[in-house]
């Protein structure tokens, strides 16, 4: 793991969990494609009011990333890279873009928590995200739906 601020707040959860002492070592991220969001969506999960994320599946394809399964750590960090929380999937599932729900979006707590919101700021999302290999969203497009719980923070 490159990232120090990563590496140490990961340290300190071992510290406390030896049972996951084996497992494989946590991906870092920041949510999002911009600061404003990466740090306000790094917040949310601190408060507890982010507990899922949506990747689309062609974007994960196009960069070689693997699907996330149940039982991923993952280190969340804000736009800058210092690592605010550790994450754990505890569900992923398949779903169409049109097939996302209400109660679905809230959980994803972004924005006013709203379907119509998500579906904006998804889809202009997933518009940045997928130009550059010269694709658009569709409705039909497939959403990887993972909720996750936070474990850890410093």
């Amino acid at each position: 793991m490159e990232n120090a601020s990563a590496r140490n707040l990961w340290g300190d959860y071992l510290d406390t969990h030896l049972e996951d002492v084996f497992v494989d070592t946590p991906k870092v991220i920041h949510f999002c494609d911009n600061e404003d969001d990466a740090n306000t969506c790094a917040k949310l999960v601190i408060s507890d009011k982010k507990k899922a994320t949506s990747h689309s599946l062609l974007g994960l394809q196009y960069r070689n990333e693997k699907l996330p399964k149940i039982g991923d750590f993952t280190i969340v960090t804000d736009w800058a890279g210092k690592a605010q929380c550790i994450i754990k999937t505890t569900e992923v599932k398949l779903k169409p873009f049109f097939s996302i729900d209400a109660e679905y979006a809230k959980i994803e707590g972004e924005g006013d928590k709203s379907l119509a919101t998500w579906k904006k700021t998804h889809w202009e999302y997933y518009l940045r995200e997928l130009e550059p290999f010269g694709r658009l969203p569709r409705e039909s497009m497939i959403v990887v739906c993972e909720k996750f719980e936070k474990v850890f923070e410093k």
